[in-house]
């Protein structure tokens, strides 16, 4: 199990998810380039010397960490389904389509909140590094699946010779 590549490519991704999960993933900027509140995946931390333009919004972005928490379980259950690999291939290609999800769940929430903020819609958005995890995620989970794909047809080309 472990002496496979395509898991290591499962746990490294899971390691890119979680670390996007605990950090922050972008900052909220005033019109006068000032920060306002950290954006994590959970929640908005709302500096307090601002002047109270944003108020508290946790609801819709505690979604972008249930997709990461999904997509982490996701990965953890592939690792155990090596003697099933065609559904292993379908649970990492199930992960690679919510890592994209992500990004357009993230991409509406912070237009969506901008523009009920009075903000411009994305000017006023400076992502970090971390924002980049889930990307790093969904290229290992592809490498994952070229793995598993040429494991599974390694073994039916040692069928047919029987």
């Amino acid at each position: 199990m472990i002496q496979r590549i395509q898991t290591l490519y499962m746990l490294l991704a899971i390691v890119a998810a979680v670390l996007c999960m605990c950090n922050p993933i972008g900052v909220i900027l005033a019109e006068d380039s000032t920060p306002l509140a950290d954006l994590y995946n959970l929640w908005l931390s709302v500096d307090p010397e601002s002047n109270g333009v944003i108020s508290h919004v946790v609801m819709p972005w505690a979604s972008l960490f249930a997709l990461l928490a999904l997509v982490c379980t996701l990965l953890t259950i592939g690792i155990f389904l090596f003697k099933k690999r065609a559904l292993q291939m379908r649970v990492v290609n199930l992960s690679m389509l919510l890592l994209i999800g992500y990004y357009i769940a993230g991409l509406a929430f912070i237009m969506l909140f901008n523009h009920n903020n009075g903000l411009p819609l994305l000017s006023s958005f400076r992502p970090t590094v971390w924002v980049a995890m889930p990307f790093v995620a969904l290229v290992l989970s592809y490498l994952a699946f070229r793995g598993i794909l040429k494991d599974q047809l390694l073994i039916k080309s040692l069928e047919r010779l029987r």
